[in-house]
């Protein structure tokens, strides 16, 4: 039934069993064929010859206890890197990150690529999902993919030139040539943002009628933000449909490039930019496991804390836009005003609301505030109630059940081939939560259950994330119980500079002080990256560091963007209602998606 929420709890992964996956396939393609890569972050990574790629990817999909999640795809320019170490000769390298959640563990595929030869065959036979990180690696690498359905660009327009990604592509505005946009440039771009049906094999009729091709969006409420998706309609069936996405692309990864390690952290706010610190901690703990800085006790309590807060602050405005979009008026004004309570408290803590950049690397920008756990305490003894007051008013409401229960429903096994991660695969009954499976920051000492529902609709995917705001009041409130004593930052010479007034005391600690504020530290080289379960689903930094003071390449893979590319699958053969539903229920943020 689909009011029905259950909750069970992950088993912790088997020490050393992720590296099983090395074994089977050194026997079945041969250990000559196959480069093993050590890495910071522990990820079992093979080179393969690029002629196997597709047989490596399919063979970890039919495994027993299979890889069946692409969680991940892109690509590195390696043409600058000085610190490769015995990897094989490259320069672009294209990787796949697969997950098995039955395993839980995950594996990363990479190819080598000459400059002269860009060119690798698609695996979107393999994986359904690969056909927009395909795109993307195509427009912003310029690497080809023989074999793919549309190899357009996907997130700059169709007139841009070049490719930004690449190191010889300009990373800051003073490096182009002024920008003039003339009557004929603007003609020109009009043009390439008309849809064509017969790319997209779109018929344009049948034996009975014309199909009418509508934009729902950029620029309009349900869209939820500057996103386009062109459906085919026969009436009011949507017979098919393309989302088009990009408008919103900043290149944060590029400025990735040319920021310090400590200073791209505001950055990581802009992102979901409604999940705040939540953005900052994958980032600073894949710095961390570079530098290999363990952070006290105190430092994990209060990002947990701060976290589990920002959870419930996007769940709120989640909920609140969910309704409205079914036509409930009134419930998004509280909810608003709810979530206000909310960021009081992360106002008083950290001195910001939406985006802290509060989190640093090593710790936290300063200690908790007097006052701050009766602020606490009051918000945790106010909330609980006004969820039971939504779920009793909004959720079962008849009219919101009847527009939502068993609209836009998908399978577990469709939510793993398109790879969604968070509430929409839990709201099918999948019990895979991060905070659960691969605990970090601390999460194995709280107490808290992971929410399940079993029906993979839009009624269940709003269920899920009421009981995800319990849960998260329980674990803050296990917080604010047992907020260990001592340091907000690690004593590291990586991480955050030390106290002002010991820089009086020796001229070391004078020096670090200085490197850390003029120019940053200079991390280790290697490769790390940190999965977290942030507001939305499943969100990772991938960083390499080639012995400098910033980032040498820093993927950031984000859950809204899987989410939006499963659209088309979900909503073909419904009406225009029901996927103003879905949309409300999927709860992406456009930054989210372009980066």
């Amino acid at each position: 039934m689909a009011d029905d929420l259950s909750i069970t709890s992950n088993a912790a992964p088997v020490a050393g069993a992720e590296f099983a996956v090395v074994r089977e396939l050194g026997d079945r393609f041969g250990s000559d064929q196959l480069v093993f890569q050590p890495t910071k972050d522990g990820v079992p990574t093979l080179w393969v010859p690029r002629s196997l790629i597709r047989d490596v990817l399919r063979f970890l999909k039919q495994v027993p206890k299979p890889y069946s999640m692409l969680y991940d795809l892109s690509a590195v320019d390696e043409r600058l890197r000085k610190h490769r170490y015995g990897l094989p000769p490259a320069d672009y390298t294209v990787f796949y990150h697969l997950l098995s959640i039955e395993r839980n563990s995950d594996v990363r595929i990479k190819v080598a690529l000459s400059a002269d030869d860009l060119s690798i065959p698609t695996v979107t036979p393999v994986f359904a999902n690969a056909n927009w990180y395909e795109r993307e690696i195509i427009d912003l690498f310029g690497i080809d993919f023989p074999g793919h359905p549309q190899p357009f660009r996907l997130l700059m327009p169709r007139t841009w030139v070049g490719h930004p990604l690449r190191k010889d592509y300009p990373a800051r505005a003073t490096e182009f040539d002024p920008f003039q946009l003339t009557a004929l440039r603007q003609d020109q771009e009009q043009e390439a943002l008309r849809f064509n049906p017969d790319e997209w094999g779109m018929k344009k009729g049948n034996d009975e009628s014309d199909f009418m091709f509508l934009n729902l969006g950029p620029n309009h409420p349900s869209a939820h933000g500057a996103f386009r998706i062109v459906l085919q309609l026969d009436g009011e069936e949507i017979l098919d449909c393309v989302p088009d996405i990009g408008y919103h692309h900043r290149g944060a990864e590029k400025m990735a490039e040319r920021q310090t390690w400590h200073s791209f952290i505001p950055y990581t706010d802009r992102i979901d930019y409604l999940g705040g610190v939540m953005n900052n901690m994958p980032y600073v703990l894949a710095v961390e496991q570079l530098a290999g800085i363990q952070v006290p006790a105190r430092v994990q309590t209060i990002r947990v804390m701060m976290s589990e807060f920002f959870r419930i602050t996007s769940h709120l405005l989640f909920l609140g836009t969910y309704i409205q979009d079914f036509g409930g008026m009134t419930p998004i004004f509280f909810m608003f005003s709810d979530r206000k309570k909310a960021y009081d408290v992360i106002e008083a803590v950290t001195g910001f609301r939406m985006h802290p950049a509060w989190f640093r690397i090593g710790g936290v920008a300063h200690d908790l505030p007097q006052g701050w756990e009766r602020l606490v305490r009051e918000f945790l003894a106010w909330m609980p109630k006004r969820l039971k007051e939504y779920e009793k008013a909004a959720m079962r409401n008849s009219v919101l059940k009847n527009r939502a229960i068993d609209i836009a429903k998908y399978s577990a096994a469709e939510a793993i081939e398109w790879g969604v991660t968070g509430p929409g695969l839990r709201a099918t009954g999948v019990d895979f939560d991060l905070r659960k499976a691969r605990p970090y920051s601390g999460y194995e000492n709280f107490e808290f259950e992971v929410p399940l529902a079993h029906n993979g609709d839009a009624y269940d995917r709003g269920m899920v994330r009421i009981e995800e705001m319990r849960q998260s009041l329980r674990i803050i409130q296990q917080c604010v119980d047992n907020m260990p004593a001592g340091p907000f930052k690690a004593d590291h010479p990586l991480s955050v500079p030390p106290p002002k007034d010991r820089t009086l005391q020796d001229i070391e600690t004078l020096i670090h002080h200085f490197t850390s504020v003029s120019w940053g530290p200079v991390m280790p080289e290697g490769e790390a990256s940190i999965m977290v379960e942030a507001t939305k689903g499943i969100n990772s930094y991938y960083l390499t560091s080639d012995k400098n003071t910033m980032s040498y390449r820093t993927r950031i893979r984000t859950p809204s963007f899987a989410h939006l590319q499963q659209i088309p699958s979900v909503i073909r053969g419904a009406m225009i209602p029901d996927l103003i539903a879905y949309l409300a229920s999927i709860d992406f943020v456009m930054a989210d998606v372009d980066r």
